[in-house]
């Protein structure tokens, strides 16, 4: 052993191996079992983990699309609730109910507001219209009027802003034969309702 450890002493190789056989069988052994370890089980956890890393950010990916493809779908469902009820009052609201307020709207309603504006109500036409393939029907009115340029721009705007849901379909202005200021207004409105069988 001191001859190991001694200074400028030659020591053949084969006497140091025979002498710490068990010690060298010994480290050789867990060198093995080291390179069976890393070989057997650390590379291939290695490569499962990288393996795990890029299935986990095609998982985040995947997921990230289906949130977006979840808020798109809710926002498109929240916009047609939104749009049924905004539908479901323009038709209580904003339309006549039936054909009798369509009627109330169209004659009794623009009558008055001739009058109011000095505009001369002659005659009127009646002509109901069934849609087809529609849950409303329209009732169209034409009339003839007589009045002064200014008072039949004030009824065409006043017609125009109603808060009712009136159509102005057709406008004819001519002169009268008297010759004045006077105009003759042919006048075409429309409104819908909601048709008979479609009422709840």
């Amino acid at each position: 052993m001191k001859a190991l450890f001694a200074v400028g002493g030659d020591v053949p190789l084969a006497r140091i191996v025979s002498e710490h056989r068990r010690v060298l069988l010994l480290l050789g052994a867990l060198l093995a079992i080291n390179i069976g370890v890393l070989v057997l089980l650390v590379l291939p956890l290695r490569s499962a983990v990288n393996s795990g890393g890029v299935r986990a950010e095609e998982s985040g990916r995947v997921l990230a699309a289906a949130r977006a493809e979840l808020a798109a779908a809710e926002a498109t469902r929240d916009g047609q609730a939104q749009a049924t009820r905004d539908l479901d009052r323009f038709y209580r609201e904003v339309l006549p109910a039936d054909f009798s307020a369509a009627q109330r709207l169209t004659h009794s309603r623009l009558s008055l507001l001739a009058r109011s504006h000095d505009v001369v109500f002659l005659q009127s036409s009646t002509t109901p219209e069934t849609l087809r393939d529609s849950t409303l029907d329209r009732l169209v009115v034409t009339y003839d009027l007589k009045g002064d340029w200014e008072d039949v721009q004030r009824l065409v705007h006043a017609i125009e802003t109603l808060p009712e849901f009136v159509l102005i379909d057709n406008l004819g202005l001519s002169e009268t034969e008297e010759g004045n200021t006077s105009l003759s207004l042919l006048l075409s409105v429309s409104t819908y309702f909601r048709a008979r069988s479609d009422v709840r």
